[in-house]
């Protein structure tokens, strides 16, 4: 009985070491993915740039209209963290500027899901990773540049 129990219990180290390892080695292929769409996303925005000589409008947690024909696939996919959604942001106006953002709650500001990273520490419902284009890019247009955010390309 007593080697039954010891068993188990390596056993049960050995799952909880391999579960942590495999947690950590699942946010750096979020990381990964990310930056890979980034990438894709800015290589499709070039395209669409020569074709129409500026960047599209501003969108709502979307992707603009008109650039599927230069991703891969045809369709640009959700974001690679859980409940994450991509935000187009063509900002006119006093500071503007251009770039997508990968944003973690609902459009309320509510349900958030941070990465466990430690670039999204301070992390709150304004925060966003996200791709400059153009200009003074931030985490969220009603924040000042200096609001906790993660830009890959600066």
């Amino acid at each position: 009985m007593i080697e039954l129990l010891v068993v188990m219990a390596i056993i049960g180290l050995l799952s909880a070491i391999t579960l942590s390892s495999l947690g950590i080695a699942r946010d750096r292929a979020n990381l990964s993915r990310l930056q890979i769409e980034f990438r894709s996303f800015g290589t499709a925005m070039e395209l669409y740039l020569f074709d129409f000589d500026g960047y599209p409008p501003d969108v709502s947690r979307n992707v603009p209209a008109g650039i599927q024909a230069y991703l891969a696939g045809g369709s640009w996919p959700i974001g690679p963290y859980t409940g994450s959604v991509y935000d187009w942001d063509n900002i006119t106006g006093g500071d503007p500027y251009v770039q997508l953002s990968l944003r973690f709650c609902d459009i309320l500001g509510n349900n958030c899901n941070f990465p466990n990273e430690s670039w999204a520490a301070g992390f709150d419902s304004y925060s966003a990773v996200y791709y400059c284009f153009q200009g003074n890019c931030r985490s969220h247009p009603s924040r000042p540049v200096s609001h906790p955010g993660y830009c890959i390309n600066c």
